[in-house]
């Protein structure tokens, strides 16, 4: 992990589904190495108290800490308006919410179809919605949403998910076009795959050992690899890139 810069400096930074060992997490700890004050939120209740814990070891300084789900507007409208009560204004969202799964098409029901949805597209869109009602009127701030290269490429028994993350680069482009009118910049991330304890858990080995090889390096993504480019993006090294894309993989 590089050294920090302090390319954050007096920023609030918010990220959602920052509790646990993956993206979010890792994003709001580089945030916070950046000089930013970070508010983070999960729907997950003990693992969210877990990363407010770890954050105020690194930091010295609890972070706020804010139960959402994203799939729920009056949470995600509650959330983002505590951030902005407690600090101020919001300078950067980060849209870490989305959730998985497996199922081919033949078999999918639409119960997994609309749950992965729900959480992955359109909470990203409930949450930026959200966050541009205090943004825009201040003339600035910055979005960033976690998409993923299955937004462009196929991977069977992921339609859901993959519907869902080209809805969050569509949305991304989209809104950033509207938002940068008002001085607010809206970006992308693309992961590939990165290695985290609870994508171990619901992923097999043979699955992820063929995902890693497949990758320029032969390896996956550590968390706060994808996390610093999130930082970029967030940062104002970042000041001209307006609905981008970034893909961070090195697939083959």
């Amino acid at each position: 992990m590089p050294d920090s810069h302090q390319l954050l400096a007096g920023r609030t930074v918010l990220v959602t589904a920052a509790a646990g060992t993956g993206i979010g997490y890792a994003t709001a700890r580089r945030c916070a190495e950046e000089g930013a004050r970070v508010a983070i939120s999960d729907r997950h209740t003990r693992r969210l108290a877990e990363a407010a814990d770890r954050l105020a070891e690194l930091t010295g300084e609890p972070p706020l800490a804010i139960e959402c789900d994203v799939t729920i507007e009056e949470q995600v409208q509650l959330m983002v308006d505590t951030v902005v009560d407690r600090y101020g204004h919001l300078d950067v969202l980060v849209n870490n919410a989305g959730l998985g799964g497996t199922a081919d098409v033949v078999d999918m029901t639409d119960d997994q179809w609309h749950r992965v949805l729900d959480v992955t597209l359109t909470g990203t869109f409930r949450c930026t919605r959200a966050a541009l009602r205090h943004m825009m009127p201040r003339g600035s701030g910055a979005i960033v949403n976690n998409a993923s290269v299955l937004g462009w490429r196929a991977q069977a028994g992921q339609a859901h998910y993959a519907a869902a993350k080209a809805g969050v680069m569509a949305l991304t482009r989209c809104a950033a076009l509207e938002a940068a009118r008002a001085g607010v910049r809206i970006n992308a991330v693309a992961p590939s795959i990165a290695m985290h304890e609870h994508l171990s858990k619901v992923t097999s080995d043979e699955l992820l050992t063929r995902l890693a090889a497949n990758e320029a390096f032969g390896r996956a993504a550590e968390p706060w690899e994808v996390a610093n480019v999130i930082v970029f993006l967030a940062s104002d090294y970042a000041s001209y890139l307006v609905g981008e894309v970034v893909s961070v993989s090195g697939q083959r």
